[in-house]
């Protein structure tokens, strides 16, 4: 009797009687654990767990071996909430790149990042997007307008523009920290 009483009390309290000091793992907690179980990341990406206890907010590394952006190092961070899987992560490029699709304040304009998420998608899926992005900038939906216009209207100065920005300097107005392997 005393037994039922004390389960009884429990139940009312919001706690269960065997968990003690145990924590319920979330359900973005449960996918993010899946997630990364199964990443397979190409050579030319690394992740780090600043907090290795902390799996829903970590840094992603890309250093892209072709294309304009070849020989840069360009860091990203990852916070995924609370809803995850069920909307997207927050992503933000810490590196200042000149890019069409990566604003000066490190906004990524990434269409799995956005209207086209789906849970279904995994945050292999999004390294896989933002490594794309250093291979095939998309001019057509910029968020650094006039990268995306030097893109299209003159794709060697483009070039020149994004291999100035990656050995330090300044590009308009703008100068950028060196980010060179």
């Amino acid at each position: 009797m005393i037994k039922l009483y004390s389960l009884k009390q429990h139940k009312k309290d919001g706690e269960s009687p065997k968990s003690g000091n145990q924590k319920k793992a979330s359900a973005a907690h449960l996918r993010i654990t899946k997630d990364l179980n199964e990443l397979t990341l190409p050579k030319t990406c690394i992740t780090e767990f600043p907090d290795p206890d902390d799996l829903l907010n970590f840094k992603l590394t890309i250093c892209p071996d072709e294309g304009s952006y070849k020989g840069g190092k360009f860091n990203f961070s990852f916070k995924v909430g609370i809803n995850y899987p069920h909307e997207p992560p927050k992503v933000k490029c810490e590196t200042t790149v000149y890019h069409p699709n990566i604003d000066l304040d490190g906004n990524v304009c990434l269409n799995i990042l956005r209207e086209d998420w789906k849970p279904v998608l995994t945050i292999n899926s999004v390294i896989y997007g933002l490594q794309y992005l250093f291979l095939e900038p998309n001019p057509e939906d910029p968020l650094n307008k006039e990268a995306a216009d030097v893109l299209q209207n003159n794709k060697r100065l483009f070039d020149i523009n994004v291999q100035k920005a990656m050995r330090g300097g300044l590009i308009g107005n703008t100068y950028f920290e060196k980010c060179l392997k």
